[in-house]
């Protein structure tokens, strides 16, 4: 058993990750920029292993903001020092660390070929939750497994993930999502995906691509065979605060209103109130999913309107399939897919602008 000490890393440290990096692995290597932006960034921690004065290996984990997800981004031990215990010696530090951060589960990817990894973290209680094909640059597969870090109770669920492909595109995704859940014949591939954000958008074409809005994905909902509802904290147009420009302005009411004509038509229920926690975890608890309007801010950084999927909940967390995955930081959909969220963080990013606009459009099997 090994006599190494684990601490954070520091900026001094990266010549010596980088030999660790150059030495482990033939391809997929972590940069001398990436290192020194990971160790500096607030949502990620580095933590190096030392036997002595030698840094013989590393872990690094990533937080997804407002979430109770971290991720095992990356994990390495200096061939010279194998077995002697230090990729157990990380992989507790690298939980410890997760669990010090209040994350619930903690996520990692794995080469298929790569049996010894594998072997220790079945060792340590991770269970494989998927896999994913030409995941690698030199086309390997990679192994998907996760670990419950608090409560010990898996939070699986079969509710497919789709990654949107374009940053117009989410309230479509997750449409789809729901839809290929109730509906096993739905295929989920890109030409659905926009033909769903053109079903439900509301923005002017000739001004750029915009997103979907709440009455616009209902219909959509309803006319693809699902029971939809809708809470919306007003009883105003939306998204139209910052719209300058007049002809742009009347499509999109246009548009908007054409919208709420057909949802009356159809008879799907309109609430004009800000839902609740209790109304989210009701819906979840019956079996329904809510797509539901959160602020970009706390998810990625970005005060634009964004829509994820609300699929189920475990008493503490919401879990949610975000459409979005922020590949310039190294997100994978390991950091998107049944994602948990707690209550409070859920409750505070479930709202948008200045005038903390609410809205959720419930999904459940139709039963006519």
């Amino acid at each position: 058993m090994t006599g190494a000490v684990t601490r954070k890393a520091t900026s001094d440290d990266i010549e010596a990750l980088l030999r660790i990096e150059e030495r482990c692995f033939d391809t997929d290597r972590i940069s001398r920029r990436s290192f020194r932006a990971l160790i500096a960034r607030p949502t990620a921690e580095t933590i190096v292993a030392k036997e002595g004065e030698a840094i013989v290996g590393y872990a690094m984990i990533l937080f997804r903001k407002g979430t109770a997800l971290a991720r095992l981004y990356s994990i390495a031990v200096d061939p010279d020092a194998k077995s002697r215990g230090i990729g157990t010696l990380l992989l507790n530090a690298a939980e410890q660390a997760a669990f010090d951060h209040d994350r619930l589960l903690l996520r990692l990817e794995v080469r298929e070929d790569n049996e010894r990894a594998i072997a220790l973290y079945k060792r340590h209680g991770y269970r494989p939750i998927g896999r994913w094909l030409d995941y690698y640059a030199d086309h390997s597969n990679a192994l998907r497994f996760e670990k419950t870090l608090r409560g010990g109770v898996p939070l699986t669920t079969s509710v497919p993930y789709y990654e949107q492909t374009t940053d117009f595109t989410c309230g479509s995704a997750c449409l789809m999502m729901a839809l290929a859940n109730y509906l096993p014949k739905v295929r989920l591939d890109p030409v659905l995906e926009i033909r769903l954000w053109r079903e439900a958008t509301t923005v002017f074409m000739q001004s750029g691509l915009g997103g979907c809005e709440p009455f616009g994905l209902a219909v959509a909902a309803h006319e693809h065979g699902l029971k939809a509802s809708i809470m919306v904290s007003t009883d105003e147009l939306l998204f139209l605060q910052s719209v300058r420009d007049p002809e742009k302005r009347m499509v999109m009411e246009l548009a908007q209103t054409d919208f709420r004509r057909r949802a009356k038509v159809f008879g799907i229920k309109v609430r004009h109130r800000g839902f609740t926690m209790g109304d989210i975890r009701s819906a979840l608890k019956r079996g329904a999913f809510a797509i539901v309007l959160v602020s970009g801010y706390h998810m990625f950084g970005k005060k634009v309107p964004h829509w994820v999927l609300a699929h189920g909940e475990d008493g503490r967390h919401i879990m949610i399939h975000d459409p979005w995955v922020e590949d310039d930081v190294g997100e994978t959909v390991a950091d998107a897919a049944n994602v948990p969220i707690p209550y409070a963080i859920f409750d505070r990013m479930a709202r948008f602008g200045a005038s903390g606009l609410r809205a959720a459009v419930f999904l459940e099997k139709r039963t006519d």
